[in-house]
Parts: C-alpha cells; sequence; structure tokens
C-alpha cells in the first residue's frame, strides 16, 4: 500500500553535535530529506513537545543519546507526505511517541522525520495536533499511571491522591485529570508561588518538599492515601509508599529528585501496597491506541489551555531547554516547526 505525495525535499532541524574535544553544542541546520534513517512513514512535522528526556539528549547524555550528530524530541505528530506500509496512508495524521524516536533516531526537533510504521497511530479525530503535543509523553504517562492505578483497585472513596512534582508535565496532567474524574488530589510542589497554578487544575491541598520528607526515617507513616502518582523517585517516593492505605498502589515514573530510595519492606507486608512502575517507551500499540482514545474521549483533559504554558520554535528552542535544565519550566511547552 505504498502511498506518496509531492515530498520536500530540504527542511530544517535542531542538530546536536560533539565535537573532538567531547563537548556538546547545538545549531539549526538545513537537512536533507536523504539524511534521514530509513522507515516507511515520512511525517511533516507540525508539533513537537519538550521533555527531561530531550533535554538529556540534546545536552549529550549517553544515558539516552550514544551517536551524534542528533535531532532530539520524543514526541511527534504530523502529516504523512510519504508512506510504504500497510496500515497509515499518505495524507494521514499521525501520533509518534517513544520507541527509539528522538534517542538514537532523529526525533521531533525537525521538520520532517522518518519512522518506522509500527512506531506510529493515527491522531484521534476528537484530538487536534497542537493538544496531541500538550500531552504528548508526559499525557500518555499520565494516563498509564491512572489507569494501571485504578487496574489495582484505586477508587475516589479510599481516599485523597498523592501527585509528586506536580508541576512537570507529568504531574500537572495528572492532577488535572484525577481531579475531573472525580478523585481528591494533594500535590507536592518546590514552587509555592505555582499553588493558585495548580489550584486551578483541582489540587485540594498542597505539600512543599519538606512536608513530603517529614518523618523520613520512619518505617511507616500514617495511613493516609489513597494512591500516588509519583515523578521524582527518591525518598519522596519512599515515603509517599509509607503513607499509602491498606492495599492501595503507588505508580513511579521519574527519578529528578534520585533513582535510588532508602526502602522498607514493611508497607509492602504489613499493608499490602503496590509499586507499579510506568514507561510508554516500549509500550505495545494497543495500548498506546486505548490510552489516546481514552484521553480523545471521557478522559479529555479539560485545562490543557493552562497547562500549555510555553511555545517554542526551533529558534528559540534553547532558552526552553536552559528553563528545564534550571528546574524552572512549568506546565507543558510545545515546539510548533510549522512555524520555525
Amino acid at each position: 500500500m505504498g502511498s506518496r505525495s509531492n515530498t520536500i525535499e530540504n527542511f530544517r532541524a535542531l542538530r546536536v553535535h560533539q565535537d573532538k574535544s567531547g563537548n556538546f553544542y547545538r545549531r539549526v541546520e538545513e537537512r536533507s530529506v536523504d539524511e534521514l534513517p530509513p522507515g516507511e512513514l515520512l511525517v511533516q512535522v507540525q508539533y513537537s513537545s519538550l521533555n527531561f528526556k530531550d533535554v538529556l539528549s540534546a545536552t549529550g547524555a549517553k544515558g539516552v543519546t550514544r551517536h551524534y550528530p542528533h535531532t532530539p524530541g520524543i514526541d511527534i505528530v504530523g502529516t504523512v507526505i510519504e508512506s510504504t506500509g500497510k496500515r497509515i496512508r499518505c495524507g494521514e495524521q499521525v501520533i509518534a511517541t517513544g520507541f527509539n524516536i528522538g534517542m538514537d533516531t532523529d526525533g521531533g526537533f525537525g521538520q520532517l522525520a522518518r519512522i518506522p510504521e509500527n512506531w506510529a497511530l493515527l491522531k484521534p479525530t476528537k484530538l487536534d495536533t497542537l493538544d496531541s503535543m500538550v500531552l504528548g509523553t508526559a499525557g500518555l504517562t499520565a494516563a498509564l499511571s491512572i489507569s494501571k492505578l485504578e487496574q489495582f483497585g484505586m477508587k475516589p472513596d479510599l481516599g485523597p491522591i498523592l501527585v509528586t512534582g506536580a508541576t512537570g508535565g507529568v504531574g500537572c496532567i495528572a492532577t488535572a485529570l484525577l481531579s475531573q474524574i472525580g478523585y481528591t488530589v494533594h500535590v507536592v510542589t518546590g514552587k509555592q508561588h505555582q499553588h493558585d497554578f495548580l489550584r486551578s487544575l483541582g489540587a485540594n491541598d498542597m505539600l512543599s518538599r519538606e512536608d513530603a520528607l517529614e518523618r523520613i526515617d520512619r518505617p511507616l507513616q500514617k495511613e493516609q492515601w489513597g494512591g500516588v502518582v509519583d515523578t521524582v523517585g527518591g525518598d519522596t517516593l519512599m515515603n509517599a509508599i509509607k503513607g499509602l492505605r491498606r492495599e492501595c498502589s503507588a505508580t513511579t515514573c521519574g527519578l529528578v529528585s534520585s533513582p535510588f530510595f532508602r526502602g522498607s519492606v514493611l508497607p509492602f507486608i504489613l499493608r499490602h501496597v503496590n509499586l507499579l512502575g510506568i514507561d510508554t517507551a516500549e509500550l505495545a500499540l494497543a495500548q498506546r491506541a486505548n490510552l489516546w482514545g481514552r484521553l480523545a474521549n471521557e478522559w479529555k483533559v479539560q485545562h490543557l489551555a493552562r497547562i500549555h504554558t510555553e511555545t517554542f520554535t526551533l529558534q528559540n528552542l534553547e532558552a526552553g531547554i536552559a528553563k528545564i535544565l534550571c528546574g524552572e519550566m512549568v506546565g507543558r511547552g510545545v515546539v510548533d516547526l510549522q512555524n520555525s
């Protein structure tokens, strides 16, 4: 089912290079479509989004990207302008996140991207291209976290849900989504000046980072959480687990605080709680399609315009990278490739 439209031969992309001294630098470059990697789909990218993993790739984190020069951008939405696949046709709009996109396969910070067909989904018709990238990997991760918690018995009447790192992409989307589907949401944030923002998304109560680490040396905390959506890792995660109510669960998807925590088996033994790992990078297409379908319908996030706090182009993307590196990014930043 090969199909093809008038292909753009040249395009602009953010490229990350490593010089002979091992230092990394970035610049916007003109590229040829022939330089792209193999794949069944050539996508004219409309939007991407700015994630912590993109910043790691852009600054030379070899745990994310091993080979340079490279184009980051783990999220893509756009129109297929060339297809040699069997499932997706030329002219259809697709969403592609995760897998190897933006890691060691050139990603969404370019106006064109070539990817395997089995990394892409048709964009739900009820979700426009901009909103799909306000969500992006962060929205998919938040949705998977909530879905998995509900599979393990989470219900609104079991107690408030704790969301850590609440001003980040996963955190603020999880806060908004949990609130609108009937949960009481308590959030952890180190940004006191963002309390009004979090309340506008549906947060019912705020905890500081210090609050979240209170009595960290105790093996158990007071039972209070009906579930936990953790995005930071470290001791914050372990203290939240200690505060789970009996047979409730926590998900974890991030390590911005630390990939390690001081663990205790007591919450797991005495309260029968669960710690659930969340990763969307290798999530099966059927599961992705289900979650994107929910995000376009019954889980459509009402506050996406509020969560979308920044729009970048290739020309000013450096400012967004610096903002994330300094821990100053709030909400979601979208990268506009159409006007780059």
